[in-house]
């Protein structure tokens, strides 16, 4: 599967998401599950790939760690960070391949609450839809199929979506796109 490919928006990522979030409940009963990434926005382009972020409480981690590895998805340690886990699973569907990446963190931990923030920046604003889907565009251009090439090229708006994101609404009118 060719990761950094660019893919314009689909409504199955939609229906996508509700037959993984079926098959994490049955192994997570309490968990907060959470659309997130670019599938997770209506018109927004990207790489295809379903992220969903898990939330459950920290003293909790490790044993949800051991069962999403026991339902089939692969632990990826280099891919996480200290605070969330990551984990993988491709899955036929619709006769092509589809990927999942989980994201494993406490709930309301830093990295909780600035994937949902983005997230809901992201709907709320259309033009900063708009001004991602370029830089996705961009930086898969520039990638060559290189994952830390690929990240750092939009970095730099995702700061600045969630430095947005904490600021107080703007009065209706008001631009603040960088």
């Amino acid at each position: 599967m060719k990761k950094y490919v660019f893919r314009r928006y689909s409504s199955e990522y939609q229906k996508f998401y509700k037959l993984e979030k079926m098959r994490l409940r049955k192994v997570l009963k309490s968990a907060k599950i959470e659309h997130v990434g670019s599938t997770a926005l209506a018109g927004l382009g990207g790489k295809g790939i379903l992220d969903i972020l898990i939330g459950v409480p920290k003293n909790k981690i490790r044993k949800i760690k051991e069962k999403l590895e026991d339902a089939g998805y692969e632990f990826r340690k280099s891919a996480g960070t200290p605070d969330r886990l990551f984990f993988r699973k491709d899955y036929s569907y619709k006769k092509s391949k589809r990927r999942v990446h989980l994201h494993l963190t406490a709930v309301n931990s830093k990295d909780w609450k600035d994937l949902i923030s983005f997230r809901d920046y992201l709907k709320r604003h259309p033009e900063a839809v708009q001004q991602y889907e370029h830089i996705k565009k961009e930086a898969v251009r520039k990638a060559h199929g290189e994952g830390e090439i690929y990240r750092k090229h939009k970095q730099k708006f995702i700061k600045y979506i969630l430095h947005r994101s904490k600021m107080p609404l703007q009065k209706p009118g008001t631009r603040h796109i960088c």
